[in-house]
């Protein structure tokens, strides 16, 4: 139970006064032993909900009740959830394919013999790997050994125990559920109210004349204010309390954005503020003589000097950009840039210009596919200042990498995220980029800017993937954020997002 601090003043000793909603909770509180349920009370008192609400937290405020609370957490069936159990989930209709295949199903007949779209091969394919039934590789194969199909999936048991609201035992099966946006936790809350020692000693009376909480325009036109008798302030009731600064805006945002990438099933990574130029663009099979690294695009760091990767990565990468083979290998990926690969190039150290020097190092530790990851962080770039672009901006790197990945799934996502910040006009158009192929180029409306780029990605070239050993499709971006604030937050100039103006901060929500 949830006591008041301390025994209180002496109720005789302080005029404590109610509205008639506080008086007659009160009174039925006292009329019952023991604890009473919230969820009775409407029906007693016969007070609206809010109402009702409203009186036992101002009566809890005066430490005239006392409430004891407990709190249920159970899982709940989003409308995606809802239609996977009814169709039931892309892994079942997986299995069940290579059930009717004879145990193989090549890749290309994925969507007509399992019914899978495009977002839910990698998941499906990820699901019966990680759970003993798929051979690696392709075309999919049925493991000799494989767990019986019969039997529920684990997914599958922790879909039907949310469905009657049960939490289960599979903590991490339920986690998974989450990420994919099948599942979502509801916290329900159970109160029980009681008057406390104060609120059982003190007089009530019947036929108290109604009090006036505030002084309004109808009182002092009709001059009733002279007659009415108001209610005084207690000074014992607590107050709302803020402890330390509201996020910043912007910030505020960021977190959400990465709450929604999360939700989507990516885990998140980061990487250093300072790359050498073979993480920043060699290793993105960006030509060293690209004009995007020159002065105009990059900021060069003097004073020292950055490492070269350890082991063979730098063999391979130098290898695409010449256009031999990679070591071991019996054919060159391409004909490369037609140009030698300087090593003094690849070690100089500049601020990162892109998040994707994320993605590539994360792929450089040879994850094991399906995966997705994305990084959210700072990037520079000696821009010109004006409405849309800044030295300094915030960048959304992403990959999604797995068998069956193709451009359909990056456009997915980009419309994706539009829908869960409120964006509902979206543009794409094929662009060009020196490490995708397919590259597009996705624009969002601005009320005051118009059309503005914000989705920029594509899928990896091969010269990009082979010398990191990756033998699936891999689609990345790199999304603008800062852009999308702007958007979002209702703001026509990028600078605004860097605002230090307390008024509009806590004025406007930026």
């Amino acid at each position: 139970m949830v006591a008041p601090e301390g025994s209180g003043p002496d109720p005789s000793a302080l005029e404590i006064t109610l509205s008639p909603p506080e008086r007659q909770i009160l009174r039925r509180l006292r009329d019952r032993p023991g604890l009473t349920e919230e969820t009775e009370l409407p029906s007693a008192t016969g007070l609206p909900e809010d109402v009702l609400r409203g009186a036992l937290q101002r009566l809890r405020a005066k430490r005239l009740v006392v409430v004891e609370e407990e709190h249920r957490d159970r899982p709940e069936l989003t409308r995606r959830g809802a239609e996977a159990r009814a169709r039931s989930l892309p892994e079942r209709r997986l299995l069940a394919a290579l059930e009717r295949r004879g145990g193989l199903l090549p890749t290309e007949e994925l969507v007509s013999d399992a019914g899978l779209a495009p977002e839910e091969r990698s998941v499906a394919i990820g699901v019966l790997r990680r759970h003993g039934f798929l051979e690696e590789g392709v075309p999919f194969r049925l493991r000799a050994d494989a767990p019986d199909p019969r039997k529920p999936l684990p997914e599958e048991t922790a879909l039907e125990e949310a469905a009657d609201s049960r939490m289960g035992a599979d903590a991490a099966v339920r986690a998974t559920l989450l990420r994919r946006g099948l599942l979502e936790i509801v916290r329900e809350t159970r109160r029980r109210w009681a008057a406390s020692p104060e609120g059982a000693a003190l007089p009530l009376g019947e036929g108290d004349r109604p009090q006036v909480g505030a002084l309004t325009a109808a009182l002092l036109r009709d001059g009733s204010w002279r007659t009415a008798e108001f209610r005084p302030y207690d000074v014992r009731g607590e107050v709302p309390y803020r402890s330390g600064p509201d996020d910043h805006p912007y910030a505020r945002f960021l977190e959400e954005f990465a709450e929604i990438l999360v939700g989507l099933g990516f885990e998140e990574a980061d990487g250093p503020l300072i790359e050498t130029e073979f993480w920043n663009a060699d290793i993105l099979y960006m030509p060293q003589e690209h004009p995007a690294r020159s002065v105009h695009d990059v900021f060069f760091l003097r004073g020292f000097s950055g490492r070269p990767p350890e082991g063979p990565l730098l063999a391979r990468v130098q290898a695409a950009h010449e256009g031999v083979p990679l070591p071991g290998e019996p054919e060159a990926i391409s004909t490369g840039w037609r140009a030698p690969y300087r090593t003094e190039v690849a070690r100089r150290p500049v601020l990162r210009s892109q998040t994707t020097a994320v993605s590539a190092r994360f792929l450089a530790r040879a994850p094991r596919p399906p995966f997705r990851m994305f990084s959210l962080g700072r990037v520079y770039r000696p821009d010109a200042l004006d409405a849309t672009h800044h030295i300094e901006f915030f960048q959304c790197e992403g990959i999604l990498g797995g068998e069956g990945t193709s451009l359909r799934d990056l456009l997915g996502i980009f419309q994706e995220l539009a829908r869960a910040l409120g964006i509902s006009e979206v543009r794409l158009r094929p662009s060009y980029f020196p490490f995708t192929e397919p590259s597009v180029e996705g624009y969002v409306r601005h009320p005051r800017l118009g059309w503005i780029e914000v989705f920029p990605g594509g899928l990896f070239r091969p010269e990009v993937l082979r010398p990191l050993g990756i033998g699936v499709p891999v689609a990345a971006w790199g999304i603008g954020v800062t852009r999308l604030a702007m958007v979002a937050l209702g703001l026509s100039d990028i600078r605004d997002l860097f605002s230090h103006d307390l008024g509009r901060l806590t004025a406007r929500g930026m």
